[in-house]
């Protein structure tokens, strides 16, 4: 299992850069929901979740087929999805605040990140089964993608939002 999960570090950081580009190369309402539609920190976020639910979906597999009994899959992933977007953002946040943007701060974050969602998830998967976890992951993974959903379409004017490289909030229309 520990295996699997350094082979998830490695796997969701790098599909985190192929995400990036999906709506550009896609631009429809699916991929505006789950890739990034402008470059504010925001929807960056998408990038930690996506990238961790697509690798989740592929140590699934590799689970059921070696026969490996896992408890809170489903939650597991949807909780350290959310832990290591409210985690970018605790840390991120302040430092672009203070010292402007920087791509290899974000990279490397992002990586940490993907460390710390791996382990939060490997302890959640060896855990004692939770009564419901699953439908209770299975409803925070709609609640957060509604969530993105909506503020991509329609951002708060706040930094957290604005793409300072383009000039404008949320989706270009």
């Amino acid at each position: 299992m520990k295996k699997i999960k350094i082979i998830g570090i490695i796997i969701s950081f790098i599909l985190s850069f192929i995400l990036h580009f999906l709506y550009n190369i896609f631009p429809n309402f699916i991929t505006s929901i789950i890739a990034p539609v402008n470059e504010s920190i925001w929807e960056h976020m998408k990038l930690i979740i996506t990238s961790n639910l697509i690798f989740g979906i592929i140590e699934y597999i590799i689970y059921k087929k070696k026969e490996i009994k896992v408890n809170n899959f489903i939650f597991s992933y949807a909780i350290s999805s959310i832990i290591g977007i409210l985690l970018y953002l605790i840390i991120y946040i302040p430092l672009d605040e203070i010292f402007g943007h920087s791509l290899i701060v974000a990279i490397i974050l992002l990586l940490i990140i993907f460390i710390i969602i791996n382990i939060i998830n490997y302890y959640l998967i060896n855990y004692k089964e939770i009564k419901h976890s699953n439908i209770v992951g299975i409803l925070l993974i709609i609640f957060t993608y509604i969530i993105f959903g909506y503020l991509t379409y329609y951002p708060p004017h706040i930094n957290l939002f604005y793409d300072r490289n383009n000039l404008y909030y949320g989706i270009k229309k």
